[in-house]
């Protein structure tokens, strides 16, 4: 038998991922089959299963899968120790799965989940010398393709295997969103950490059951169980632009060092503050006359020194552009709309795991506002990143989203109010977040409902008071 320690070098990072490359076209079941050391009857074809010793002991969750390489193709004994996986090389092994879609367009399926936060020492880390950054520093990532329709995640076929370092300008903001994760913890938080937070780096929830809580040690609230994580934007422009090569990249806002990303976009835009858009327009030569209906937000692109309509610090963060247009009478007239939501999918889902719900615990919105002033000219005001706050998610949205399942499930009905026909999904004046109301071209533009019938395509929608609400005071 081949003495398997020969074929790549432990302290290595280049030996280690040339071996790794070996994977590359294979199976996770091909893997196992062509390890010499694998025992008879070791795959199983259940689906998400594989044995351990060829008798009844079996690995069922997914992270099984980075333990099949970790043990049947390099040859370790997998371990939960705060060391990288390859301590010789300080490399970490993570296997990550990606989709692709039916243009070609390539995105990780999940974020990737770095290692768990501990709340009693992270207060007291500095980022350099944390436990996150020993782990994410140079990661060993293999990519597998994810496909619906394959039963056994043993069949899922590996495609990429690279070394991977965060550049530079990422780690300055993977820093900063580390230590607003510290800073949130220490002010005693924990329990309303949000993915959306941050930019790069999240903190994800992590535990077997929703109800799973601990202790923090700056509050009496125990804490939902959570993981630093590069959040699964972050990790589609990884495999997008450092893993597969030749792929366009978007034009980055920042080119040198800046003290605070946020801060730095915020000056920008507040340059321009007090223009009209007819000025704007002049200035960055746009055809007012022929403007698109995102006009707005493509002045803000133009602000923000990016010549197209995706920024690359957006795209990585899941950071989306808002325009919000104030009304001389200080009211804002249209709710902020989302994508449409199939009824027959958001009756199979949980809150926990809802879209909407991690829609909004996901991302992260920059709000460039637009005011009319005396003479009905729209006039910039300025702009705010904003993420909704955790009790207001887990509150009032909630309660909106429970009850949209609710109707949806006892059946969608309709009255007749001073001659309008009204549905009996939540209503904006019911809850003061959000509610729920038509989103298609038309009447015609429809799903179809549980029952069988065909109801015009519906939408959440936050509220336009609450969002009044959530501006600055400098905004309004």
């Amino acid at each position: 038998m081949m003495d398997y320690l020969v074929q790549y070098d432990k302290t290595n990072p280049l030996s280690i991922e040339k071996y790794a490359q070996r994977m590359i076209g294979k199976t996770f079941r091909e893997i196992l089959e062509e390890d010499e050391l694998t025992p008879q009857g070791y795959a199983a074809d259940e689906p998400g299963l594989y044995i351990v010793d060829g008798s009844k002991n079996y690995k069922r969750n997914k992270g099984n899968l980075g333990q099949l390489i970790e043990e049947r193709f390099f040859h370790y004994s997998c371990n939960s120790e705060a060391r990288a996986d390859f301590p010789e090389a300080g490399v970490e092994l993570k296997v990550t799965p990606y989709r692709k879609n039916s243009s070609g367009d390539l995105s990780a399926k999940e974020r990737l989940i770095l290692t768990m936060i501990d709340y009693y020492k992270v207060i007291n880390e500095s980022f350099e010398e944390s436990h996150l950054w020993k782990k994410s520093k140079l990661i060993l990532l293999v990519y597998y393709l994810y496909c619906k329709d394959i039963r056994s995640n043993l069949d899922y076929r590996i495609h990429y295997a690279r070394l991977f370092t965060p550049p530079a300008q990422d780690v300055a903001i993977i820093k900063q969103d580390f230590e607003k994760i510290a800073a949130k913890v220490r002010a005693g938080k924990a329990h309303e950490l949000s993915e959306a937070d941050t930019m790069y780096l999240g903190a994800a929830t992590k535990s077997a059951t929703s109800k799973n809580r601990r202790e923090q040690p700056c509050s009496p609230i125990k804490a939902k169980p959570r993981a630093f994580s590069f959040k699964s934007s972050y990790m589609t422009y990884v495999l997008n632009n450092y893993i597969v090569k030749g792929k366009a990249t978007y034009q980055p806002i920042v080119t040198g060092h800046v003290d605070s990303f946020e801060e730095h976009v915020i000056s920008l835009i507040s340059k321009h503050r007090g223009q009209s858009i007819e000025d704007l327009c002049r200035e960055y030569d746009v055809d007012a006359a022929k403007a698109p209906k995102n006009l707005m937000a493509l002045l803000t692109y133009r602000m923000l020194g990016i010549v197209g309509n995706h920024a690359e610090e957006f795209v990585k963060a899941n950071i989306v552009v808002k325009t919000i247009r104030i009304g001389k009478n200080n009211r804002i007239k249209e709710s902020m709309s989302f994508p449409t939501f199939k009824f027959k999918e958001l009756v199979e889902e949980e809150w926990e795991d809802s879209t909407f719900g991690n829609y909004l615990r996901e991302t992260r919105f920059l709000f460039v506002v637009f005011k009319f002033d005396n003479n009905d000219v729209l006039r910039l005001r300025g702009c705010q990143f904003w993420n909704i706050p955790y009790n207001d998610l887990e509150t009032d949205v909630k309660s909106v989203w429970e009850k949209t399942k609710s109707v949806i499930l006892d059946g969608v009905r309709f009255t007749v109010v001073n001659g309008t026909r009204v549905n009996n999904l939540p209503k904006a004046s019911e809850n003061r977040v959000c509610h729920v109301r038509p989103h298609g071209r038309n009447a015609k533009d429809t799903y179809e409902l549980p029952d069988g019938r065909q109801f015009p395509k519906q939408c959440f929608w936050l509220n336009n008071t609450y969002i009044y609400e959530q501006l600055n005071d400098e905004l309004k």
